[in-house]
Order: structure tokens, then sequence, then C-alpha cells
């Protein structure tokens, strides 16, 4: 039986990984001092915003990440909005798992 928004979107983390994606962390900075996934940038929540032109210059897709994936998600929705190619990784590290 579908949910009421529908099926949810299975995504290869990994695959995405292979094509050059960036994992952007948006916790804390202190958050991230504490772990994170290997390669990825933290940029806090409240900074996304002013990384939206720098982040378009990537040309290639973006993997949110923080603590539990209600950051993420604000911010993957931020960034779609923005026309980015954008996927919400959800926790750091359930998604450090996923991509190794």
């Amino acid at each position: 039986m579908e949910s009421l928004f529908g099926k949810k979107e299975k995504i290869d983390f990994k695959a995405l990984m292979q094509q050059g994606a960036l994992v952007i962390d948006v916790r804390s900075p202190a958050e991230y001092r504490s772990g994170h996934v290997p390669g990825s940038i933290n940029i806090a929540l409240e900074q996304i915003g002013a990384t939206i032109n720098s982040l378009k210059q990537r040309k290639s897709p973006l993997i949110m990440v923080c603590r539990s994936g209600t950051r993420s998600n604000i911010a993957t929705g931020l960034l779609k909005n923005a026309g980015l190619e954008v996927y919400n990784g959800g926790a750091w590290d359930s998604l450090k798992h996923k991509i190794a």
C-alpha cells in the first residue's frame, strides 16, 4: 500500500558519490567537529542560503546531511527551489554506512 504522499524514492547514494556528489553537513561547526562523513564540507543551515550561487558553480549533485535529517531536509528544499540537484541524505552517520 502506498503512503498518503506516494512511494518514497529510493536513492543510490553510493552511485551519486561516484558521480562526484558533494556531501554538505548542515550542522553547527561544533557538531561537525564531533564527527562527520569523510570528504564532506560543513555549511551550517543558517548559512546555506548565502552559498547558493557558489554551489551552483559546482554542477554536481549535492547530498545534505545533519544529525537526524530534519535540518538536511530544510536545506534540501531550499536548494531544490533554487534549481540545484540535491538529495536529503538524512543523518550523517547513517549516510556514512550507505556510501562506504
